[in-house]
């Protein structure tokens, strides 16, 4: 079969399967599917790596700030060595990440990047928080103090890369920008770039996002604040650290097509 395969002349391995978590309503379903996606996935990669004879250096695994609980007070930002939060999406964070983790008693080298908010034109958070300036509307949600803890998706696709390439590099890490900004902030910060001065900002009220979001309202409003010190530690560095530069890329790529 191909994917034996695959198993046997892979030199890496990238695991980044799962369910979109904001893709749908959290109905009981898709929770289970959110969750089995990942876990399953795991696990099947563990069997195929002990049954079938392979060359297989490493395994870089992603994962979630979803790890995280809600910011506590003056919160420096969380490290990778914070325990998991015992909500929906800390849950099934432990439980992918317990999956995938057996790969290290075959010799395998592992590596877990806990991504944060990925910004990118091609679909996610971004996209989203573009639609309501086609109205020329700044759309906060909720209050906007929630920290976002965002990654431009250049920085993410090289930390991957990183890790493949540094031995050095194993363990969990977090896959987020140095400096994570409010929900406010960035919202402004994009509709000045896209709008200049011609948008009005509205705030979208808790109580509405729970009535369009249900559950998955939850994290929108979480805020959490991550460090990215470790990933740093190791040599890594950010072409986008801060949300400017990653927004004036961004929109400069919408606009030259490149």
């Amino acid at each position: 079969p191909s994917h034996e395969w695959a198993i046997r002349e892979a030199d890496f391995i990238v695991h980044l399967a799962g369910a979109g978590v904001a893709d749908q309503r959290w109905s009981a379903a898709r929770k289970k599917e959110i969750a089995d996606s990942r876990i399953r996935s795991g696990n099947l990669l563990v069997k195929a790596l002990k049954e079938i004879p392979n060359q297989v250096k490493a395994v870089i695994s992603s994962s979630a700030i979803g790890w995280y609980s809600p910011d506590h007070l003056n919160n420096p930002g969380f490290s990778e060595e914070a325990p998991a939060y015992s909500d929906f999406l800390g849950t099934t964070c432990k439980n992918w990440e317990d999956s995938i983790t057996p790969v290290q008693e075959l010799d395998k080298r592992l590596v877990i990047l806990r991504t944060g908010i990925v910004l990118s034109n091609a679909g996610g958070a971004l996209v989203e928080f573009k639609k309501p300036l086609m109205a020329r509307t700044a759309a906060i949600l909720g209050n906007g103090r929630q920290m976002i803890s965002w990654i431009h998706i250049d920085d993410l696709c090289y930390q991957f890369i990183y890790a493949i390439e540094n031995s050095a590099v194993q363990g969990v890490y977090n896959a987020v920008a140095p400096f994570p900004v409010n929900n406010k902030t960035l919202t402004l910060t994009l509709s000045k770039k896209c709008c200049g001065s011609f948008y009005l900002p509205i705030y979208v009220p808790a109580f509405a996002l729970k009535i369009a979001l249900g559950e998955m309202s939850i994290e929108v409003l979480k805020s959490v604040t991550v460090s990215s010190k470790k990933i740093q530690q190791a040599g890594f560095s950010f072409q986008y650290p801060t949300i400017e530069k990653a927004l004036d890329n961004l929109i400069k790529s919408i606009v030259t097509g490149k």
